[in-house]
């Protein structure tokens, strides 16, 4: 065989892992009543975590718990939250001080103490990480 053509296989070949992606399956657990929707983010960095998401999915609920699947996620570190928007006024709704009126939680099922969770207590790392749980919170 010509050597060109085994190294340009092999090249591609190796390229083929190096751009490799995954889907991320997202499990939200304990969802009360089937009013409104989730809001699901999937954030890829610590600087975008709750601001900007990498991926977004709108969800109508259809029981207690509900799986999202992201598709095509490169390799990396992620975290994701989720929102029980009953209202669909697309934002989380608060009370006084900042207290959620709504459902919400976070993969790893992470929680902060005045506030809503680091990245890092949040992050997964893909593809070692191919499903993370959130339980939800109501307040």
């Amino acid at each position: 065989m010509n050597t060109k053509y085994i190294l340009t296989v092999l090249t591609l070949f190796t390229a083929s892992f190096a751009f490799a992606q995954s889907n991320v399956e997202v499990v939200i657990k304990k969802i009360k009543g089937t009013a409104g929707s989730l809001r699901v983010a999937l954030f890829n960095s610590e600087e975008q975590f709750l601001k900007t998401p990498y991926k977004g999915e709108i969800v109508k609920i259809s029981g207690e718990t509900v799986t999202v699947v992201f598709k095509n996620v490169p390799a990396g570190t992620y975290g994701a939250s989720v929102i029980h928007d009953e209202n669909e006024n697309e934002k989380m709704d608060t009370g006084m001080m900042g207290i959620p009126k709504e459902g919400f939680g976070f993969s790893n099922d992470a929680m902060g103490m005045f506030g809503p969770p680091k990245f890092k207590e949040a992050s997964f790392v893909l593809p070692a990480t191919k499903s993370v749980s959130v339980t939800l919170k109501y307040m």
